[in-house]
């Protein structure tokens, strides 16, 4: 599972309030995670989405309280209904991996779209995953190419390497040796040792 982690200061200060941004944040910064969930409490209770963003992810991390992936699902639930993309991936990967949430397969595709069609990279990868695989949405390998090369050109090294063997292959994207020759560059460049040694092959 890909870590979610708390959004740094200078998003809280440009979506939050300044109550929030100075307070909540300041706490968590100093480690008093006690104070720093209280005020992210009060905060995503008067229907700020970014604290009650953090705020789960505190509940699920046991950070100023116990754990409880629960409890955090309900706070993830209200920050994507109101369309924070960080809440819907971190929604849709509770529902993925049955944590804190019944496993739901075409729930946790739900989520994901949502998210990747905020431009969210790891949603992306999750969403063509999702149609690569059949597992909560139809086997769609033009979909999950689609998916995949958003991810890519988003930067995405695995996305890269897996839309390369897509165009190599001539699945779900026309063949295009071209394509798969830059994609496997572009994941190389990024430190993949198995997409230089395929772009290398491709290039012969």
């Amino acid at each position: 599972m890909r870590a979610m982690h708390i959004v740094r200061a200078v998003l809280l200060a440009t979506l939050a309030g300044p109550a929030l941004a100075s307070g909540a944040w300041q706490a968590y910064e100093r480690g008093d995670y006690v104070r720093a969930a209280q005020l992210y409490r009060l905060e995503a209770g008067s229907g700020d989405r970014l604290a009650a963003f953090n705020y789960a992810m505190m509940l699920r991390s046991g950070q100023g309280m116990p754990a409880n992936a629960v409890a955090a699902r309900y706070w993830l639930d209200i920050a994507a209904r109101a369309g924070l993309a960080q809440a819907q991936y971190a929604l849709g990967l509770q529902y993925e991996n049955g944590d804190g949430a019944p496993r739901d397969q075409a729930e946790a595709t739900r989520w994901f779209e949502r998210a990747a069609r905020q431009g969210h990279r790891d949603a992306q990868v999750s969403l063509a995953t999702q149609y690569f695989l059949g597992r909560g949405a139809p086997h769609d390998m033009v979909l999950a190419a689609r998916w995949y090369r958003s991810a890519a050109e988003g930067g995405d090294m695995a996305a890269q390497y897996i839309l390369a063997t897509l165009y190599e292959r001539g699945d779900g994207a026309p063949r295009n040796l071209a394509l798969a020759r830059y994609w496997y560059a572009a994941a190389a460049l990024q430190g993949d040792p198995v997409a230089r040694l395929r772009g290398q092959a491709l290039a012969h």
